[in-house]
């Protein structure tokens, strides 16, 4: 797609969440507003995070500033996130971070983490996209980035590599939300629209996303799915969802991801989180957000491997991150206070399991606290809090 078609393919949505807070100017130093600070919760720390007992949190981005020993400037408005093993480093780590902005000023941003946590290196994997929101780190070690707008499509980056974008036109073009590559190595995509559809995405070979077939489900939600390839992936008249008339339309898909047999995913117009079970075919909700319950307004999640606890961000609500049990309890693991009109995004642990990573896509950063995007860290006796 040209630039000018994606400028206009950007939804009404987006642009309302944007100007109201304030946007890319943010990032060109244009910005003339700021965020006031916010009353202090009492049970917060000096970073504003509310933790269990014997944890501790601390800020390792925000948008817009510059990240001490690199040379690299964090982006604004964080979001989808996975971490890395680092294969040159016994220990080490890498953690690619989307950033949701439109007009070509998205991308991602990988940081690199010493065994001890330090932050060594941080450089740019991908840039000149737009609204890049969630997306999903394959079993191969690369990150799919998802652009959120209707001339979106999925980019495949290398997080030990600056600039290594790669276009998978093949997986799509949609407002994209987010990927899960799973057992039966497909890759399995969600769309951030109010009659979304739920698609899986089969490569011709395993591990290569450079051509194969994209089908839609169809059926009726609750039940068994019958999947359905999509004509135009490239959706060059029509979009995707409208293609095969008989394609299940889900209420506004958000994060997704795998573990096993099952496909776990969230949709935030009616607060739920669905199960696709790959043994037989079968959609089924998981859980009913909200309604008194800890969990509300569900958003990017990430499975718990292998213990089949899902960790969801919230949306609004009270900006928590909130552990959902096998047996369906749920539990808040941490929550942000004083960060009004944003929500959590991105969490996911680091590989060896002891470190949570999350952001607050819109909250106050750097001196003037600007609406840009905070990404915490968090460690404690997580074996302990998740039952490990």
């Amino acid at each position: 797609m040209d630039g000018d078609l994606r400028t206009r393919e950007i939804s009404r949505r987006t642009l309302l969440k944007w100007s109201g807070a304030a946007g890319a100017m943010a990032l060109s130093g244009t910005l003339s507003g700021c965020v006031p600070p916010q009353p202090t919760d009492p049970a917060a720390d000096a970073n504003g995070l509310v933790l269990h007992r014997g944890f501790t949190g601390r800020v390792i981005a925000m948008g817009g500033q510059h990240i001490p020993g690199t040379g690299h400037t964090f982006g604004g408005f964080p979001d989808g996130a996975a971490t890395f093993v680092d294969p040159a480093v016994p220990g080490g780590w890498y953690h690619a971070v989307n950033h949701e902005v439109p007009f070509g000023g998205g991308g991602v941003s990988s940081l690199r983490f010493a065994p001890d946590g330090t932050i060594t290196d941080a450089y740019t994997i991908c840039t000149n996209t737009s609204l890049n929101c969630a997306g999903g780190a394959t079993p191969w070690g690369t990150w799919l980035t998802c652009e959120e707008h209707d001339a979106g499509v999925v980019w495949e980056c290398d997080p030990t590599r600056p600039f290594s974008q790669v276009r998978r036109g093949a997986l799509g073009t949609f407002t994209h939300e987010a990927a899960a590559v799973a057992t039966d190595d497909r890759v399995y995509l969600t769309e951030d629209r109010p009659d979304s559809g739920f698609y899986r995405f089969t490569p011709h070979t395993a591990g290569d996303l450079s051509t194969g077939l994209l089908e839609v489900a169809t059926g009726a939600p609750g039940g068994v799915v019958t999947w359905k390839p999509v004509p135009d992936p490239a959706a060059s008249s029509l979009p995707c969802r409208y293609q095969v008339p008989d394609s299940i339309p889900f209420h506004g898909g958000e994060g997704i991801d795998t573990d096993g047999h099952l496909v776990w995913f969230t949709t935030k117009g009616d607060n739920r989180v669905w199960e696709y079970n790959l043994d037989d075919s079968t959609v089924s909700v998981r859980f009913q957000a909200g309604g008194g319950s800890v969990l509300s307004g569900v958003d990017n999640l990430v499975a718990h491997r292998p213990f089949g606890t899902v960790l969801v961000a919230e949306d609004g609500d009270n900006m928590e991150v909130v552990a959902l049990r096998p047996d369906n309890t749920a539990q808040s693991i941490v929550r942000i206070a004083g960060h009004p009109n944003s929500e959590v995004t991105g969490p996911t642990f680091s590989p060896d399991g002891q470190r949570l990573y999350f952001s607050s896509q819109r909250g106050p950063a750097g001196p003037m606290r600007f609406a840009v995007g905070v990404t915490f860290e968090v460690t404690g006796p997580f074996d302990d809090l998740l039952g490990r």
